[in-house]
Formats: structure tokens, sequence, C-alpha cells
């Protein structure tokens, strides 16, 4: 799935250019999601559609979450017939204004249906779907940016990251574990919340370190994997032996200051054990699953059924739309335990928080 660098330099320098030409003119497993609201539309067949998807920083090619919705874009491509698809990738810094026009560009091209991938195009979706309402609009990761032809992709980070921060705490040797967050974010606070919380559930007096790589509005900590290094190297030196990264693109430097410092990382997204560096993999025990290839995929399944929606659809535990990955068998021998707690969230035994406090 990953691009060859040079072919997506290109790709990028090709969209800027249509991007400034537009403004010059003037995301094996079956999922079963939670009831979205909102009435159905009267979308046409996707067979033979025109996808548009707008990554978030790191694009195609980041190993987590914009392959993720890359993987559920190209399975769509497989199964469903789309006619075209195009990719277009945000760059680091960028204004909102930017991403506006990179919506602009797909919806004024044809594209239909849309999907943006990930918060930070939360105001740019409103706005543009507004502009464009024969068009159908998704968006991984936001609840905000509503309307009759926006769906809204939601996940429960929380309760996925409860059972790597039980397997972290089950594998530490030393009752220390990290967090490296990407940017400090809601949405990323909730993957905090959940891991501590697990943590805390099999050790309450285990010791966590966490860090944030960037502060909002600068979202460069998801995407700058010398800083993911430094950080994750500051925990392991303090006397950590697990990290977990909730950090995009920079979660290759965690995976790194893991391998350097002979201790474990856990990977997030997508199954990282699978998708990292080949060199990098045996130190990653766990990902944390956010199954935004489940949630892109049932998108464009809805429009190639005409039953789209508007509103929120959540992938939780119980839908299977977040999990935690066995690849390596670095967690069998705690497996048992850590399904033991995913029956009870799924239960309702045990409520995962989705915030610290």
């Amino acid at each position: 799935m990953l691009q060859n660098r040079f072919g997506k330099l290109a790709a990028t320098a090709l969209a800027g250019s249509m991007l400034m030409g537009a403004a010059a003119c003037g995301g094996s497993e079956e999922s079963t999601s939670a009831q979205p609201s909102g009435a159905a539309s009267s979308a046409p067949a996707a067979s033979g559609a025109k996808v548009g998807l707008a990554y978030d920083i790191g694009g195609r090619g980041d190993q987590s979450f914009n392959d993720s919705a890359a993987a559920g874009l190209d399975k769509a491509k497989t199964e469903l017939g789309l006619a075209e698809t195009k990719e277009l990738e945000a760059g680091n810094g960028e204004t909102e204004a930017a991403k506006e026009e990179r919506l602009r560009l797909l919806a004024s091209g044809g594209y239909n249906p849309i999907i943006a991938v990930g918060f930070a195009y939360s105001g740019p979706v409103k706005k543009v779907a507004a502009e464009f309402p024969d068009i159908k609009f998704a968006i991984v990761d936001d609840a905000a940016a509503t309307g009759p032809n926006v769906s809204n992709l939601l996940f429960a980070e929380h309760e996925g990251s409860f059972l790597v921060g039980a397997a972290a705490a089950l594998k530490s040797k030393k009752n220390h574990v990290g967090f490296v967050g990407g940017v400090r974010t809601p949405l990323i606070n909730k993957f905090e919340a959940g891991f501590a919380a697990g943590a805390k559930a099999v050790k309450s007096d285990i010791k966590i370190e966490t860090a944030y790589l960037s502060e909002p509005p600068e979202f460069s900590g998801f995407n700058d994997p010398a800083k993911g290094k430094t950080a994750a190297q500051g925990m392991f030196d303090a006397g950590a032996d697990v990290v977990y990264h909730a950090a995009g693109g920079s979660g290759s430097g965690v995976f790194e200051a893991a391998k350097a410092a002979k201790g474990l990382a856990i990977g997030v997204d997508s199954d990282q054990a699978k998708t990292a560096a080949a060199d990098l993999q045996g130190v990653i025990m766990t990902s944390m699953l956010k199954k935004v290839d489940v949630a892109v995929y049932d998108f464009l399944k809805s429009f190639a059924g005409n039953s789209v929606k508007s509103g929120s659809t959540v992938y939780d535990l119980k839908s299977g739309g977040v999990d935690y990955s066995t690849t390596g068998g670095q967690v069998d021998d705690i497996k048992t335990k850590l399904d033991e707690y995913k029956q009870k969230i799924i239960s309702g035994e045990v409520t995962v928080p989705d915030k610290t406090s």
C-alpha cells in the first residue's frame, strides 16, 4: 500500500498546482456499525462513481491513520466498481482555506462522494458541503461538521486504547509505561484516557509518562518522526519499558526509540506490526486497531446502495470498529485476560473514560 516516495512528491506537487488554479478561477474482518442518524439520501448508485478522498497530514504511506482510510478506498475500488478516484494530501501548517480549496477542487471536478480524513477538515467540510448540496460528503473523526449531505464517521478510540493499556501493564516489567500523542486535542486525549484507564485497571500504581508533540493550531505532531523518537526516548530513559503512540506518521520515531532502548511499542489505527518498516516490526507488541478502512468502505457501499445517511455513525468495540492486534504473537500469553476486559466493556460492566481528569 505504501507509495513510491518520488511518486508521492510528484502527486502532491500536481495537487498543489491544481489547487492554485482553482483558487485563481474562483479512511477478512466484518464490522456492524451503530445505527446512524439522519434520513436516507437519493444519491445515484456508486457503480461508475468518481470518489474523491482528502487525506490528513502524512497522506497515503503514513503506515497508520491515512493508510487505513486508503485501504477502505482500495477495497471499494475492487468490489464496488468505482469509475475513478482522486486522492489529495494535506501539507504541514496549511490553513483551513487550503483545505476548503482541496474539497472544492474535488467537488467542482465532479467527484461524488467526497471523503475527508481527519477532524482538521471540520470547518472546511461544513462550509464546502453547504456550497455543493447535491454532493455527499463524509468526514472521519468529527461530529461538528453537520449538514443534510454530511456523514460523520466516528470511533470509540478510548475503548480500544483501554485494551492496549491493559496489555502494556501486563507486559511491563518495570511498572512504568508511556503515551505519545501527536497533537493535544480532545480526540487524542481519548486515546490517552483509555490507555491510562486500561493500564491502571491492571496495576493501580503503574507510572504513566505522557507527551504531546505539538499544540493546536500546529498539527505537525502527526508527521514528525524525529520528534516522536525524542519524546519516546525520553520515556525509555526515564524507566518506561512500553510506549503507546497515537501520533500518525510520527509513530515510526517511537518504534525507532523502542528498538534502541530494547523496549516495546504499541501501534495505532493500522496493525503496525505489518505496516511498519521490517526492522521495526518486532518491537510492536500490539496495535490499537481503529478500523477507518471499514468506515470508509461502509460509507462507499451505502452510497452504492442509495442508502447514505447524514449524521453520526459510531464504530465502537461492540460493533468491531476498534480492537487490538495479535500479529507477532507477543500478546498471545495475555489474550485471555484482554478478551475478558473486552467483554466487560461490551457488556457495560466496565465504562471507559473518554477524557483525562
